[in-house]
């Protein structure tokens, strides 16, 4: 019975996009497993505070996913 944890930092998707992920991690296990796998695949998505999230030692805020996706970052 497959478990997929998601973790997000809080605020950067909406409910619908949530649903989204849900759906669409379960679609993709099930075509790995198989259809019969679907009632009991269950996909778990938790959102992290912003700031408590760091990548290569910075702490990353909501602000800066959204920066990062809308390509305004000076990483990217």
């Amino acid at each position: 019975m497959p478990l997929i944890n998601v973790k997000l930092i809080e605020g950067v998707f909406d409910e619908a996009q949530k649903a989204e992920i849900v759906r669409a991690l379960t679609d993709a296990m099930v075509g790995i497993e198989g259809e019969h796998m679907r009632p009991v695949t269950t996909v778990i998505v938790e959102e992290v505070k912003s700031g408590d999230w760091g990548i290569g030692g910075k702490p990353m805020t909501t602000e800066d996913v959204k920066a990062l996706a809308a390509g305004t970052t000076d990483d990217g």
